[in-house]
């Protein structure tokens, strides 16, 4: 009875030990990295028609901090097995709900980005595509009082979004 026991106990844990072993190229994140080991990161400048400073580099560093955070990947400068490259060419805000005064009642803030993206070890998962998020606020809020916060939100879902259609192949 008692080495039935210390039976099923090794092969439970040489199971748990080959499962994990198995899954290394993925990341509980949901992340596959395939074999790459390095990511770049460029710059994303902003050629938006309204440019907000602080833009840019509030995106490029969010989404180096994503991937150094999220993955074991080695943030390189060139030459990396993964590469992101881009800009953001779109920021603007639009009146989306109206009252029966026909006075805005809600404005919504947008950006888009342009990503670039290269996996050197499979070009199949390559893309240059546009990404595009929104916030919506109060019209009675000027659009400089709550910006920060806004950009703070839509940055996180661009990055969300990019990560995912890089690494996590959805």
């Amino acid at each position: 009875m008692k080495k039935n026991k210390i039976k099923i106990y090794i092969l439970l844990c040489l199971c748990v030990c080959t499962i994990t072993v198995s899954c290394g190229i993925y990341s509980f994140t949901g992340a596959s990295y395939g074999m790459a080991k390095t990511v770049s990161i460029d710059y994303f400048q902003n050629i938006a028609p309204i440019v907000v400073p602080t833009l840019s580099n509030t995106f490029t560093e969010a989404l180096k901090d994503k991937f150094i955070k999220q993955t074991p990947l080695t943030l390189i400068t060139k030459d990396a097995d993964l590469s992101f490259e881009g800009e953001i060419r779109g920021y603007s805000v639009t009146s989306i709900a109206v009252t029966a005064d026909e006075i805005a009642s809600k404005n919504r803030l947008t950006v888009s980005v342009h990503v670039k993206f290269v996996n050197k070890l499979d070009d199949k998962w390559s893309f240059d595509k546009d990404f595009s998020s929104y916030e919506d606020f109060d019209s009675a809020l000027s659009i400089n009082s709550v910006q920060d916060e806004l950009i703070k939100t839509i940055v996180d879902k661009l990055i969300e979004d990019i990560f995912n259609a890089s690494v996590a192949n959805w």
